[in-house]
C-alpha cells in the first residue's frame, strides 16, 4: 500500500485515529450501510473499535485501506479498500457519507485503488446488491465486467440478497486502468 493516493479532486490516505467524528458520521448513517456487509454503528464507541482494528491493520504490508479526502479541504468523505482476497484476487469494499454521493467521488476513488491493485495484481474483484444502482454504476464506470449475479446473505438478520459480483481483468501491456 502507498502511503497516499492523489487524484484530480481526492487525497486517497491512511485513516487515523483523529478521524473518529468523521468515520462516525457516515458509519452510523443507515442509508450509507443499506446495501452494505454491516449495521449501522450504534455509538461512537462501536465505531473507535473498529476504527482501532483497522488501524492496527496497518502492520501488515498486505492491508489497502485509504481514508478518501476531499483535495480542497482535507475532509474526510469516506474509506474504499481490499475486505478479502476471492482466490488470491483482491477484493474492493467502499463507503461514502452520503452527502457527497453523486459527485463522482467514488468513481474517482475506485479508479485511483483500481490502478495501484493492477501493479501487483491481474484480476481485481467487487460486488454490489442489485439494488444499489449508485455503486454498480460506479463499478461499470471503471471497467469492471458483470460475471455473475448470487444469492447471498449480507447481514446478521440472516435475508438474503441478490449480489453482483464483477470482475477487473488487466489487459496484457496495461500500466493502469
Amino acid at each position: 500500500m502507498k502511503d497516499r493516493l492523489i487524484t484530480e479532486r481526492l487525497i486517497l490516505r491512511k485513516l487515523q485515529e483523529d478521524d473518529l467524528q468523521s468515520v462516525f458520521a457516515w458509519a452510523s448513517d443507515p442509508e450509507v450501510a443499506r446495501y452494505l456487509t454491516w449495521n449501522p454503528h450504534p455509538s461512537m464507541e462501536v465505531t473507535q473499535s473498529v476504527l482501532n482494528v483497522w488501524l492496527k491493520d496497518y502492520e501488515n504490508p498486505d492491508v489497502y485501506r485509504y481514508g478518501i479526502t476531499l483535495k480542497e479541504t482535507g475532509e474526510l468523505i469516506g474509506m474504499i479498500d481490499v475486505v478479502g482476497y476471492h482466490h488470491d484476487d483482491p477484493v474492493i469494499g467502499y463507503a461514502s457519507a452520503r452527502k457527497y454521493w453523486n459527485n463522482g467521488y467514488m468513481t474517482e476513488a475506485l479508479r485511483a485503488l483500481k490502478n495501484e491493485l493492477l501493479e501487483k495484481f491481474a484480476v481485481i474483484v467487487i460486488e454490489a446488491d442489485v439494488n444499489n444502482i449508485g455503486s454498480n454504476r460506479v463499478i461499470q464506470k471503471n471497467g469492471f465486467e458483470l460475471v455473475t449475479t448470487y444469492e447471498k446473505v449480507m447481514k446478521k438478520d440472516g435475508i438474503p440478497t441478490m449480489i453482483n459480483s464483477y470482475r477487473y481483468y488487466k489487459k496484457e501491456g496495461q500500466e493502469n486502468g
